[in-house]
């Protein structure tokens, strides 16, 4: 099997953040689509992993491009290659699996609920031994940006940690495709031109946003780096 990263983005601005240190430090190479550009799902039986990240678009949406996508995420679960997806990429994997994409009753977005509480995520058992989780707290703060959560299927999918509104924070599927719905991958530059551009934080405090990053930041970004670390090394890409 090739060592090579497929890397999947569905909208210019969600780019892979804190993995891309990674590859750089292990010496991996990555191919980078844009679907959002016209870029087209390659077959990912010639890679070693994906990740596929998020985006404005849904799971359900009936494009010729969603629906190639969510084959081509099928084909990754009965082919056992190892898979991370992000935001919309985790809604792909449950969608794949035979679980369902639906409007959240209460939309999760930035890194505090509307009460004030901290967004976080909570590891089941099942989480807290996995390696994806490995080194991490069972407690994890998160930043959270979406509209629609999931429910899953019956049968394939092992939840791997819960939330406060939106349940479904984090599955697997197989031994080796991870779903999570917060982001991890975002680095100050990113987050900065997301503020710019996503309808809902437009919407926000910018100075209270930049300020709850700054404060945050250090332990964020050392969550992100364990979690695409871990994933790499599920994926034996290093």
């Amino acid at each position: 099997m090739p060592n090579k990263l497929l890397i999947i983005k569905n909208i210019t601005h969600e780019g892979s953040g804190l993995l891309e240190p990674l590859l750089h430090t292990y010496g991996i190479s990555a191919d980078v689509v844009d679907l959002s550009q016209g870029g087209n799902f390659p077959d990912p039986q010639n890679y070693r992993a994906v990740v596929v990240l998020g985006g404005p678009q849904s799971a359900n949406d009936a494009t010729t491009s969603m629906q190639h996508q969510l084959k081509q995420i099928e084909q990754i679960v009965v082919e056992g290659i190892p898979y991370l997806g992000i935001c919309l990429g985790m809604q792909l994997l449950v969608k794949a699996a035979g679980g369902t994409v639906l409007p959240c009753t209460q939309k999760e977005t930035g890194f505090f609920e509307d009460d004030g509480a901290p967004n976080d995520i909570k590891l089941t058992n099942a989480g807290k031994t996995d390696p994806l989780f490995a080194g991490l707290n069972d407690t994890i703060r998160v930043f959270q940006l979406h509209s629609e959560t999931v429910e899953l299927a019956a049968s394939g999918i092992e939840l791997l940690a819960t939330g406060h509104h939106c349940k479904n924070q984090a599955v697997k599927v197989g031994k080796n495709a991870y779903g999570l719905q917060c982001h991890f991958e975002m680095t100050r530059s990113m987050f900065a031109e997301w503020l710019t551009i996503d309808h809902d934080l437009r919407r926000m405090d910018h100075q209270s946003l930049f300020a709850q990053f700054d404060t945050l930041q250090e332990d964020y970004t050392a969550t992100g780096r364990i979690l695409m670390e871990n994933f790499l090394r599920i994926a034996n890409l290093v």
